[in-house]
């Protein structure tokens, strides 16, 4: 492994969210992914003694940007966002688009397009880590809702995401996986032992005062009701 990942959790006991530092260990350069408010993120790095180069946006959602002009102006950095939203993210530097590769140090993150819950909502790829930001697409047992994309698209976002390796771990942005494992019925015995196996995940790492994330993509193609099904009539 040559990325570290830190989650944070920020607007807690409201909307959960996650952002993550991330660092690149062989140049300790490092990386905010989706900074909801500045508060929580300041106090890890100041803890830490980390000084982000970046933020890496998903999408222009205020609880993704929240923190991003108030980190700007005490660490000096860039925000990096989805091209198409540019305007939608304030004081963005760096646009990006499907296929393009972000360099954080060493590591590289591949751009895949995955718009449904925004227009240009993206994902950051870490392929030699196996490592997928998934912000507001692909929850733990859910998916985000969509608020200006069509079902198509996101379908078809799923399926890019569906179509990545098993063993890449997936971070996203909320904490919602009690939540939903509340709602969910086993269809088949293979689906009943790999929620199991998801449930007691989840149950020792939260009450470990953890997050849930990271989830392998196998396990989650398992359990989650929306990458289970099979065509787009049906999504």
């Amino acid at each position: 492994m040559s990325l570290t990942v830190n989650p944070v959790l920020c607007r807690a006991g409201v909307m959960d969210n996650y952002a993550y530092i991330i660092t690149d260990d062989s140049t300790g350069i490092c990386a905010v992914v989706d900074a909801s408010e500045a508060a929580p993120i300041i106090d890890f790095c100041e803890r830490y003694d980390l000084t982000p180069s970046y933020i890496l946006t998903t999408h222009h959602h205020f609880d993704h940007i929240g923190g991003n002009e108030e980190l700007k102006a005490k660490y000096g950095l860039q925000i990096v966002g989805p091209q198409v939203e540019k305007k939608l993210i304030p004081s963005m530097d760096i646009g990006l688009q499907e296929g393009d590769i972000f360099k954080l140090g060493k590591s590289e993150a591949e751009v895949i397009a995955a718009p449904g819950h925004t227009i240009g909502h993206i994902l950051y790829y870490f392929r030699e880590d196996k490592i997928l930001f998934t912000g507001d697409v692909l929850f733990n047992l859910c998916v985000g809702g969509i608020f200006e994309g069509t079902p198509e698209e996101m379908w078809h976002s799923l399926q890019k995401i569906k179509a990545l390796p098993d063993d890449v771990m997936f971070y996203p942005g909320h904490e919602y996986t009690m939540h939903s494992l509340a709602g969910l019925n086993a269809d088949s015995e293979d689906m009943e032992g790999a929620m199991k196996e998801y449930y007691d995940i989840a149950v020792s790492r939260l009450e470990n005062n953890q997050p849930v994330a990271p989830i392998s993509l196998g396990l989650e193609k398992k359990c989650n009701p929306y990458l289970r099904i099979s065509n787009l009539k049906d999504f």
